[in-house]
């Protein structure tokens, strides 16, 4: 089986690269890929960067799971994503994302999980476009949404199934900042070496505090 994505530790930063040689998809092999890097994060890393390949980050769930005539994986795949997305969401570590191109439907929503989020200039597609293709957003979905994008685009972005360039994406709320896409990797790994000298416990006690609850009632919905 081909490696869907792979670890780097580079000065106490786990640098977890997606790439699936496709649309970087949340399905099993990646879901489980990345949980396992997160693993071994968690015992050599102070920090977490998560990244994709040059020009895309990610497309979301494998539609063909979702489509396909399994009900049962994909189940378990929908649920091992919205876990997955808590537990980006709640990760105890500084979480810095390194969005290098597209990022739509759940490749969005995990934008929306990082504590800083640099995203690559250039013609590329960001955001929610569940409604505009007969899904509605689910609940872990909405409460990303909700406590991380700007009031101001809310609507539009959930309801609206709004595709935002990486200007826009920023001015709503899925983006921190925008650079030049040769400067990306090295502009996500200077915040993320800021972070290193961060109090690990009571970084992780605050982000407890600020998303332990809202990531409890989703995983309870979860079970």
């Amino acid at each position: 089986m081909a490696e869907v994505a792979t670890y780097e530790l580079i000065d106490h930063v786990a640098v977890v690269t997606m790439d699936d040689g496709k649309a970087n998809v949340f399905g099993p092999d990646m879901i489980a890929a990345l949980n396992s890097h997160l693993d071994r994060a968690a015992d050599d890393a102070k920090v977490v960067m998560l990244t994709g390949r040059p020009g895309l980050f990610s497309g979301g769930f494998d539609l063909r799971v979702i489509r396909g005539d399994d009900e049962e994986t994909a189940r378990n795949m929908t649920r091992g994503g919205a876990r997955l997305l808590m537990r980006l969401y709640g990760l105890p570590q500084p979480l810095v994302i390194a969005s290098t191109g597209h990022a739509v439907a759940l490749g969005a929503l995990c934008l929306l999980t990082g504590d800083y989020r640099v995203g690559a200039d250039g013609d590329f597609r960001i955001g929610l476009n569940e409604t505009a293709i007969g899904l509605a957003l689910p609940p872990f979905a909405v409460m990303l949404a909700d406590e991380r994008l700007s009031r101001r685009h809310l609507a539009r972005a959930t309801l609206g199934a709004r595709i935002f360039s990486p200007a826009g994406a920023r001015d709503a709320g899925f983006l921190d900042e925008v650079v030049a896409p040769e400067e990306l990797r090295e502009s996500a790994l200077d915040v993320a070496r800021q972070m290193v000298d961060l109090d690990g416990s009571a970084y992780a006690g605050t982000k407890q505090g600020l998303r332990g609850a809202s990531i409890a009632r989703i995983l309870e919905r979860l079970r």
